[in-house]
């Protein structure tokens, strides 16, 4: 479980290599991820968009953006939380996430909140640092 908290609001990821929709003898290698956003602070907050960087086993960077996660924006009140699961496919065995998350508060300020770095490797492979 990788773990990152900006302004009392937590960011867990869980990710799991998925072997049965992935076809390693074509280079297509999908993993599946589970994040949990809690807030433990004291003001409710949104999540607006989404900002990944996203880079393969060979140092091939792509970035993506875009509103809210999995069709939402979800709003959390103190003390409240959000789980769901995404998916990346590679054309490497091993890979690492990163981003954040714009959240915005009820008097409408928009600020970042970090999600963790996350390693994305085939069990079967060596694990590399990257």
């Amino acid at each position: 479980m990788y773990r990152a908290v900006t302004r009392h609001i937590q960011v867990s990821v869980k990710p799991a290599f998925m072997e049965d929709q992935s076809s390693t003898s074509i280079g297509r290698y999908f993993w599946s991820y589970t994040v949990e956003i809690v807030n433990k602070g004291d003001e409710t907050v949104t999540l607006r968009n989404r900002h990944w960087k996203i880079t393969d086993g060979n140092g091939k960077l792509h970035e993506v953006r875009g509103e809210g996660v999995v069709g939402e924006q979800p709003c959390l009140m103190p003390g409240g939380s959000f789980t769901y699961t995404s998916g990346c496919p590679l054309e490497t065995p091993q890979g690492i996430m990163v981003g954040t998350y714009e959240m915005e508060n009820a008097d409408g300020e928009r600020f970042l909140i970090d999600i963790p770095a996350f390693s994305l490797d085939m069990p079967s492979q060596t694990r590399v640092l990257h």
